[in-house]
């Protein structure tokens, strides 16, 4: 077969052409691997994610009223879209030291089936697409799974009640 496009005719310029143009569509062709999007934060040190389809907003915690006679792991509430969002510390309801705000500038406000709150948290990483495969099912706190980096990804479900239990 003629490579040279210069010594070709036209039918075989065509040719040529179409089998270069196969194989390099065919080299971009990768696998793809099953994902979910998820947004990292950082508290005490680990790393944590809620999924993205879960994330309202983020907002600064610098906004936080104290709501007096709660438990210690509501630090208070933040107005965020014109409403007030109670808000969670999560080193608390996981049995983790706290400072109180002093290292949590963010709140990671969530919606999860009618029920807004928000998360404060010491660092957001972004939004990341985690793999599927490699993800083991956790087995307890209030989280989905843990993958291979030990990036926890949050249940709110079980995170409710959790804290539904601690109220009781």
């Amino acid at each position: 077969m003629i490579r040279d496009l210069a010594d070709a005719s036209p039918e075989e310029r065509a040719q040529i052409l179409r089998e270069r143009a196969r194989a390099i569509a065919n080299a971009r062709v990768v696998a793809r691997r099953e994902g979910t999007e998820v947004l990292v934060f950082t508290l005490a040190g680990e790393r944590y994610a809620v999924t993205a389809a879960s994330l309202s907003q983020i907002v600064e915690s610098k906004g936080l009223s104290p709501l007096p006679g709660t438990p210690a792991w509501l630090l208070g509430a933040i107005v965020a879209r014109s409403r007030p969002v109670p808000v969670l510390d999560l080193r608390l309801v996981q049995g983790l030291q706290g400072r109180g705000l002093v290292d949590l500038p963010w709140v990671v406000v969530l919606e999860d089936q009618g029920d807004t709150f928000g998360v404060a948290v010491e660092t957001i990483e972004g939004r990341v697409e985690v793999p599927t495969d490699g993800l083991v099912p956790a087995t307890r706190g209030p989280f989905r799974w843990v993958a291979p980096d030990r990036l926890a990804l949050l249940d709110l479900q079980k995170l409710a009640a959790a804290v539904g239990a601690e109220e009781a």
